[in-house]
């Protein structure tokens, strides 16, 4: 069954305290080399039959309206995955 990926991110300019949380907790577990970290979310969007043109638009609709808040985050993906059989 395809299925419709959607990540949505905070904007660059709105604070991201799990960010900045988990930022900080990375050095103190071993993890270096990391300079900022963004905390989004991802929405995985099941699909029956055929994944159409109208199909996508209307995930790229949801996204926009629905999965994200336009003031403060951006829809970074809406993409197509076939799951591995």
């Amino acid at each position: 069954m395809p299925r419709i990926v959607v990540d949505v991110m905070p904007k660059p300019e709105i604070l991201d305290p799990q960010g900045k949380a988990i930022a900080g907790a990375l050095p103190r577990l071993g993890f270096t080399g990391f300079a900022e970290v963004r905390q989004g979310k991802r929405f995985e969007l099941s699909v029956e039959g055929d994944v159409t043109e109208e199909v996508l638009q209307a995930a790229r609709d949801a996204a926009a309206t629905l999965l994200s808040n336009p003031v403060i985050e951006d829809v970074t993906r809406v993409e197509v995955i076939e799951d591995a059989q």
